[in-house]
């Protein structure tokens, strides 16, 4: 094989435009676990919530402590407690989905927020998911957030 086309192989391989699109009905999938997940928040209902998470999955939240920004790490079982326990306000977190990246059964959600206790804003910030697609479908493997008061849309 000549020189050159073996270079040209090799980089449109590399190139982005090469590579496959993400069908329209794979990324639908993936905002469908993220949106099953905020609604089982606001109905209270941990069941529903878990149905969208995959084994092992880690919630990380950034956050300041005297001063200094740190990971803190929320165990699932404990996040699951608190939404899931009856309380008198709704927790409502509003998304938009501002970036959705899939590679194969590899997917990135960038999504801006605002959270509200029932009708009163708490904070905003920005949500990092990562999803892989299991057998029973995308999952979410990972959730890191940013979390603040001032500067929300």
């Amino acid at each position: 094989m000549p020189k050159a086309l073996l270079t040209f192989l090799l980089l449109a391989a590399g190139s982005p435009a090469a590579r496959a699109q993400t069908s329209p009905a794979e990324t639908a999938a993936v905002k469908k676990t993220i949106t099953t997940f905020f609604d089982g928040m606001r109905k209270t209902d941990s069941a529903m919530i878990r149905s969208t998470l995959a084994p092992g999955v880690v919630l990380h939240t950034i956050v300041s402590r005297n001063g200094a920004m740190q990971v803190g790490t929320e165990q699932v079982n404990e996040f699951l407690k608190a939404v899931g326990t009856p309380h008198k306000e709704v927790y409502d977190e509003r998304i938009t989905f501002e970036q959705v990246l899939i590679d194969a059964n590899l997917a990135s959600v960038w999504t801006p927020y605002q959270f509200y206790v029932g009708p009163k804003f708490s904070h905003c910030g920005y949500n990092s998911f990562q999803l892989v697609k299991l057998a029973g479908g995308w999952k979410i493997a990972h959730i890191i957030d940013t979390r603040r008061k001032e500067g929300c849309q």
